[in-house]
């Protein structure tokens, strides 16, 4: 097939982890035998002279790039943050509008493989009425679980749930999410992510936390999320000073960066957990299993989630998971032998961590369960998805 892939969640040159879970999706679908692929990941236009402010970044995106073994083309749309939110997927649409179309011609795409429902997928969903060809849309979280509460934007996510010829959520209860938003829909399509196994995997936890200078006679407990409400790191400092009473030796770190770094700094100042809470920052995609791996236990307090990443990721270095019951992560972790689900609040989260931190584990079992989970098998699910909205489209 020849398939346009849309998003602007995509790495480039100056953020290479921004969105990698769809650039790995992305990729194995193109190493598929008969699949070609080009990337359109949109940015919105920035002036050079505000290059060096913190939106300025965008400038230096080339407007196209290989990443990996993908063509990636970043056209340029007008967007004013925050004010231009209810027309943000018509603005994408326009500024892409002349851009795909060119390369349609070239290219003569089958089908649009889109992610994220708003903006990208409305946006993605008017190029594909445009030119003749079938969108399926993927949905990823954060695009139902937020922005169906505008009132604005809510009906553009309901259209275009309606006029995609084919529809997948990374979790089951994000697919629930979208037929209550739009009762008509009969077939979507749940297709988690995979967990990349050479860049996860087990290691000597002495080793790892030698490499980040950690005691070794310490509890170790990582969190790999950004630093923002949804994320719930505000609960899991709350429920580190619980587990400081408990274990006198014990670490949390938080590795990640955010809006909430300061308040977060301050809470675990206020609870007197400040010395057990360590803010790493933010930490390369490939080095994150050094980090899992020098861990007893990983942990997730998120509020809401499509599909956590981070979960296989640490399955796969090895490490149990402590992880709050919303999105896939009841799916992820419905064997306990792997892990355990908690409520969202720092009681109940302290005594998940407390139990994994007394419980034995198998390292083997964890590894080998995450790495049953490849890009190979998400990309092939995909495929047969596009073809389907292909076929049903040329009949």
């Amino acid at each position: 097939m020849r398939i346009l892939t849309f998003t602007s969640l995509f790495p480039n040159r100056m953020n290479p982890d921004f969105g990698i879970f769809i650039f790995q999706r992305t990729s194995h679908l193109a190493k598929r035998d008969g699949n070609t692929v080009e990337v359109v990941a949109p940015v919105p236009y920035v002036p050079s002279f505000l290059k060096g402010t913190a939106r300025g970044s965008v400038v230096s995106i080339p407007s196209t790039e290989e990443i990996g073994n993908l063509r990636v083309h970043h056209p340029r749309y007008l967007l004013v943050p925050k004010v231009s939110m209810p027309l943000h997927g018509l603005l994408m649409y326009a500024g892409c509008l002349r851009y795909v179309t060119r390369l349609h011609q070239k290219h003569r795409f089958e089908c649009i493989d889109a992610h994220y429902v708003f903006p990208d997928g409305l946006a993605a969903v008017l190029l594909g009425r445009l030119l003749g060809i079938p969108v399926v849309v993927s949905a990823r979280g954060s695009d139902i679980h937020t922005f169906q509460d505008f009132t604005t934007v809510r009906p553009q996510i309901r259209w275009t749930l309606r006029h995609a010829a084919g529809l997948s959520a990374v979790s089951d209860s994000l697919a629930k999410i979208m037929r209550g938003l739009e009762p008509s829909l009969q077939d979507i399509q749940t297709i988690g992510n995979g967990v990349d196994g050479g860049r996860f995997f087990r290691q000597d936890r002495r080793a790892a936390r030698e490499t980040l200078g950690l005691d070794p006679q310490d509890r170790i407990i990582v969190s790999v999320a950004a630093l923002k409400h949804v994320k719930g790191p505000d609960l899991l400092v709350r429920a580190a000073a619980l587990l400081k009473k408990n274990f006198a030796r014990c670490k949390v770190l938080f590795v990640g960066t955010g809006s909430d770094l300061r308040s977060l700094r301050q809470l675990a100042e206020q609870f007197d957990c400040a010395d057990i809470c360590q803010f790493v920052g933010p930490v390369p995609n490939e080095q994150l299993r050094t980090y899992f791996g020098a861990a007893d236990v990983s942990c997730l307090a998120s509020r809401n989630e499509g599909w956590p990443n981070v979960i296989l990721e640490s399955l796969a270095c090895g490490t149990p998971v402590v992880a709050t019951g919303v999105g896939a992560a009841p799916q992820l972790l419905a064997n306990p032998e792997l892990g355990i689900i908690v409520d969202p609040t720092p009681e109940a989260i302290d005594a998940g961590l407390s139990r994994a931190l007394e419980q034995k584990w198998s390292p083997e079992t964890l590894s080998a369960y995450a790495q049953g989970h490849t890009w190979e098998n998400v990309a092939a699910r995909v495929e047969v998805v596009l073809k389907r909205a292909t076929e049903q489209m040329a009949d």
